[in-house]
This record gives structure tokens, sequence and C-alpha cells, in this order.
């Protein structure tokens, strides 16, 4: 009997240890360290949909998260199919038209720590009423067989440097380049990331995985290059990386030659740290 009594207060010591260290725990919010963009209703979806960034929306290559609650118990969901779609409504001497961009919707049903990651390259940005941005949001919860519709307006400013670059290539084809790594460069050997997409037409741009890339930087200010580059090589999705060497801070530009098919085109992208 007085084992079994010993037994009791030390499971008991244990499931209080335990309990309080449970307590101890700090639940951080993802959302903490992102920018809220902007918010609005799925329509047919009963969903509350945010869109959050870590940065204000900028021309180029951009981060994005979706959040999502039910509307009515304001619980947040976290498994759907989620599609993302950016569309810029232009108005041209009074002609209007609309295009997307280059896209990549969340891959997966399930949240990552409440979130859906997505991303965009924005090729122009916003121009008043004249050049326009707002972002579709298509959301089907589990269990539902039809997609709801959220559209929110959005603001695009202009980057500088810029981050995106559109080309006609040798070949003819249209092409955005938008530059993603390095975000934060440093002196030495740095991750470098560029995305390829294809204009399939004004609402398809697919990733691009048919070029061979050789990148050269140099500081024209000063009149030399770098070694120990590492040519960028596709990963997957049109995404394409390598490795870039700043020898120096200062004012750079990486230089890039797309090949395919014994033709090549040129684009470039400045960086100044």
């Amino acid at each position: 009997m007085k084992k079994i009594y010993l037994y009791i207060i030390a499971f008991a010591a244990i499931t209080t240890s335990s309990c309080q260290k449970d307590e101890n725990i700090e639940i951080v919010d993802p959302k903490n360290s992102l920018l809220k963009i902007s918010e609005t209703y799925a329509i047919g979806s009963a969903a509350k949909v945010e869109l959050w960034s870590n940065t204000e929306l900028s021309t180029g290559h951009q981060n994005l998260f979706i959040a999502l609650y039910d509307s009515v118990t304001n619980k947040a969901i976290s498994t759907a199919t989620v599609q993302i779609m950016p569309m810029m409504d232009m108005n041209i001497n009074g002609m209007k038209m609309s295009h997307s961009a280059p896209l990549e919707s969340p891959e997966s049903i399930n949240a990552i720590n409440t979130l859906f990651p997505c991303s965009a390259v924005f090729t122009m940005p916003s121009n008043g009423t004249d050049g326009i941005w707002r972002m579709k949001v298509m959301v089907k919860k589990e269990g539902q067989s039809k997609f709801g519709l959220a559209e929110m307006p959005i603001t695009v400013k202009q980057s500088n440097p810029e981050r995106v670059r559109n080309i006609t290539a040798a070949d003819g084809t249209k092409l955005t380049i938008a530059y993603i790594l390095p975000s934060k460069p440093k002196v030495g050997v740095n991750d470098f990331e560029i995305s390829i997409s294809r204009k399939q037409d004004m609402m398809t741009f697919p990733g691009d995985d048919s070029y061979t890339i050789v990148m050269t930087p140099e500081m024209p200010s000063m009149g030399h290059g770098s070694p120990n580059n590492v040519n960028p090589i596709h990963i997957k999705n049109g995404h394409y990386k390598g490795k870039v060497n700043f020898t120096m801070t200062g004012d750079w530009r990486i230089n890039l030659e797309l090949k395919k098919d014994g033709k090549t085109s040129s684009a470039f992208f400045d960086i100044l740290f």
C-alpha cells in the first residue's frame, strides 16, 4: 500500500511538471514578422481571406502568404485548396485590357503554421486609374466541391533597383526574368536565384526550364569582375540557382546570357550595397 501511495505521488509530480512546461510554451504568431496587404471574403466558400507578405509589394518576385478563417467561427482554416491569380487592369488611351503575371499557387492543401505560402512576379507598378492591380484568390475548403472567389485591390510600387526584366528572347519568345536572391547581399559568395517565365498568353506564364545560363558579375565603376561564381542551373518551376561572388561593396551588375538551341539572349540586374 505504501508503494502504491509513493507511485501516485511520483506520477502527480511528473504530471504537474509537464503541465507547467506546456503552460510556459509561447505560441508565436507567424504573421508577427509579416505585413498585411489586404483582406476580404471568398464568396461561395464561407471564408475570410487575408493576403500577407514580408514587405510592401513592388515589381519583381514577391513572396506571399494566404491566411484563411471560417467566416462564421473565425477559426483558422488549415486545409484547403488555394489558387491565386494577380490581375492588372489597364486603361491605355481609353482602351481597356487585362493581363495576369507569373505566379506560384500554394503547392499543398495543408497550411504551414496557419499560412499558405505562394508567390507572384509583378511585371509593372500600379499606375493610378490607368494601371490597377488586384489579387484573385480561389478557395475550396475541405469538403467543398466548388471554389469560392475573393478579389482584393493591391498596390505595387516600382522596385529600385529593378528586380524584373521583360524581354523578347532571340527566338521571339516573351520572357519574364525575376531576381530573387540574394535579398541582402554581402561581401563574399552569395546564393543566387532567378526565375524565368514564358508568356503563353495574357493569362498564362509557366516557368521555363529550357535555358542554359552564363552569369558574369562586374563592377562597372571599378572595371573588374569576380572569380568563383557558379552559373545558375534549373531547380524547379522555372527557378535557377547558382552562386555569385561579390569581392567588395559597391555597385554591381550581374550579366546573364540565356542560351537555347544555339541562340543567346541577354539580361542584367544591378545591385548596390
